[in-house]
């Protein structure tokens, strides 16, 4: 029988450190750049701090109702988001961002988000036919592929990647036959493939991956400063504030590229006490969806923990040249607004199910 507990502390506290971390990173990662673009050193660090206290109040509101509420307006919100898409990839076309009023929001990230809400009120809906392709795979895949191709529009085909990926996850968690998800990762894979060679940056970024000499001027640049920025770190990095690299070597440094700014500031410890808090994120997400009352609530957290610590897992591993360069943020870490608030509104609603249990 349900009950009503108290949030998981452990997941309050590692978000509430990961959303102040980054916020000092922002600073030290954005001072130089914002002096020679505005008046003040401080001008990221003060947009992303007005992004953390909305992203925290949606991070208590979203801990406050009782989630399983979602379910019966699954459809709306996706329908809203779409909307959002829409005007992104074909209005605003060549741009992952919406203007309002002075204020960018990037559609994306919201979407991946409504994305597992519906999915996880669809695997429950349909756990009858998990096994059924015409009856339950193709219906969902077609709603996915839909969404992702609005997304690869705007451009961004990382996002599109990591949702595939939690979808597959979470097929995986369903019962769906590993046939279908075996045929579902080779086409993906082809279509990702297919996608950088019509598209001339992303192959060049596909083949600066597998040859990071052949262009350090061009295409490998950032990849080849953003492992100088983790080596010149050592073990115990250079201290904070004290990075070579973000003085305009490396692209991106406060945002994609942050990682590589904590690499050489704090060096190997650093490094490793943030995939250790990612990893605490994990476990107390796993461990959350596992005592779950019900099926949604499973779906629901398992998917939020997958998407947060994948992205940055990704994001890690792209700015040690693991993985092809991708635009995707270090969640709670990397400066943007979107990333931050939409976080942190994942957080909250992976909360509100650990404060309901059997």
């Amino acid at each position: 029988m349900a009950r009503k507990l108290t949030m998981d502390r452990w997941m309050v506290g590692v978000v509430l450190l990961l959303t102040l971390f980054g916020l000092v990173m922002v600073y030290s990662s954005s001072a130089m750049l914002a002096l020679s673009r505005t008046d003040g050193s401080t001008h990221y660090l003060l947009k992303q701090m007005l992004a953390a206290a909305l992203g925290l109040g949606l991070f208590y509101l979203a801990t406050r109702f009782d989630y399983r509420h979602l379910r019966h307006q699954a459809v709306i919100w996706l329908a809203m988001t779409l909307c959002l898409m829409l005007l992104a990839a074909v209005l605003v076309a060549g741009s992952r961002w919406l203007n309002l009023g002075g204020f960018s929001f990037q559609p994306s990230e919201l979407t991946k988000l409504v994305l597992l809400i519906y999915l996880a009120d669809y695997l429950v809906r349909k756990r009858e036919k998990v096994r059924d392709l015409r009856g339950f795979l193709l219906p969902c895949l077609g709603v996915l592929l839909a969404f992702c191709a609005l997304i690869v529009m705007t451009p961004d085909l990382g996002t599109t990647v990591t949702i595939m990926l939690i979808a597959l996850c979470l097929f995986f968690m369903a019962g769906v036959p590993k046939r279908y998800l075996a045929a579902i990762s080779a086409l993906g894979a082809l279509a990702v493939l297919a996608l950088a060679w019509i598209s001339p940056y992303r192959w060049a970024r596909l083949i600066s991956f597998l040859d990071p000499e052949r262009d350090p001027q061009g295409a490998s640049y950032q990849a080849i400063q953003s492992l100088t920025a983790v080596g010149a770190g050592g073990v115990a990095g250079a201290g904070l504030g004290k990075s070579g690299q973000k003085l305009f070597f490396l692209p991106e440094a406060h945002t994609d590229f942050i990682y590589a700014v904590i690499g050489e500031e704090l060096g190997l410890i650093g490094c490793l006490l943030l995939v250790t808090a990612f990893l605490v994120l994990l476990w107390r997400g796993t461990r959350i969806a596992l005592r779950a009352p019900e099926p949604f609530g499973t779906y629901l957290a398992a998917g939020i923990t997958l998407s947060l610590v994948l992205q940055a897992f990704i994001n890690m591993g792209v700015v040690l040249t693991l993985l092809p360069t991708k635009g995707l943020t270090l969640p709670f870490i990397s400066y943007g607004g979107s990333s931050l608030m939409v976080s942190l509104l994942a957080a909250g609603l992976a909360l509100n199910v650990s404060q309901h249990g059997t």
